[in-house]
């Protein structure tokens, strides 16, 4: 398996820079709330100078729909794994933590262990900026990876997974910065862990589309939308994190249905729009529509 399946923190920063903007909002407006998002932003201090609504307008600027698809995902997963929890899920894996902070923002139940999987560089950074004891702690176990020379499976039942337990695994905007053969050796390991107990995998996916058709991933008169689906790919590449593998469902339906796992939803902004943004008077327009990944979830 590469070893490039967990990135150094560049992306993980631009994702906690859109949860600190949305936390920003006031409480009857925003979607999502990290009280922890401002300790990985580089120049955090002048977004809450800017606040919410400037700092969403800059970001339309860069790509319209951009700041709202980002925390549609975010809070896409929030809501899949306090279900899960509430429905009796033992275990939580988080594939490529970066600077997730759901471990200890959503307030999950302590029975609940929750495995951060990722390069020891981006762990340790991580921890550093954390609060001394930030709530849950005690349940978190870092796993750290050199997949030149570990095995994800290996590591896992090393630092204490539990193959009796269900368990829900995601990996959050990480598929296409990967390989698709270390994609498919990640599931098979997944699968092989939890082929004992039911199991729920997340996954974030751009669609293939965005080579073939670039219009089709943004909404209806979404302005300049082939320029900037090569903008976007542009600056990934730029970074040093460019995007090698984009997908369809079918193609993904193929891989996971091998490794004993049904796909149950596949959502993206356009679905999600009216269940998150209306409900707080932010709809989104269609020519807004940021479409070009999508947010799968799969059950064995």
């Amino acid at each position: 398996m590469s070893n490039s399946i967990f990135r150094k923190d560049g992306t993980a920063q631009g994702v906690a820079k859109q949860r600190l903007i949305e936390t920003l909002a006031k409480p009857g407006r925003r979607v999502i709330s990290d009280p922890y998002a401002d300790r990985f932003v580089v120049g955090a201090g002048l977004l809450k100078l800017l606040g919410h609504n400037l700092s969403v307008w800059v970001t339309k600027k860069f790509a319209p729909g951009f700041h709202e698809h980002l925390i549609s995902r975010t809070r896409f997963i929030d809501d899949l794994i306090k279900d899960s929890a509430a429905a009796g899920m033992g275990q939580y894996v988080i594939l490529g933590a970066g600077y997730d902070t759901r471990a200890h923002r959503l307030e999950l139940p302590s029975s609940i262990r929750i495995f951060e999987v990722d390069q020891p560089e981006v762990q340790a950074k991580k921890r550093s900026k954390l609060p001394k004891e930030p709530p849950n702690s005690q349940n978190v176990t870092y796993v750290s990876i050199d997949f030149n020379h570990q095995s994800l499976a290996e590591q896992l039942l090393a630092a204490g997974f539990d193959q009796s337990k269900s368990t829900i695994f995601t990996l959050e905007g990480v598929s296409q910065y990967i390989s698709k053969e270390a994609l498919s050796s990640t599931i098979k390991e997944l699968a092989t862990l939890s082929q004992k107990t039911g199991s729920t995998f997340f996954m974030s996916y751009v669609d293939k589309l965005l080579d073939e058709d670039p219009e089709a991933c943004f909404g209806k008169g979404y302005p300049k939308a082939v320029k900037r689906a090569e903008t976007i790919k542009y600056l990934a590449s730029k970074v040093g994190e460019p995007w090698i593998s984009l997908y369809t469902e079918e193609e993904l339906e193929h891989l996971l249905s091998q490794n004993g796992l049904v796909i149950k939803e596949n959502k993206s902004l356009a679905d999600l729009n009216s269940v998150y943004f209306t409900s707080v008077g932010r709809t989104l327009p269609e020519d807004q529509i940021f479409n070009l990944e999508h947010f799968l979830v799969a059950r064995s």
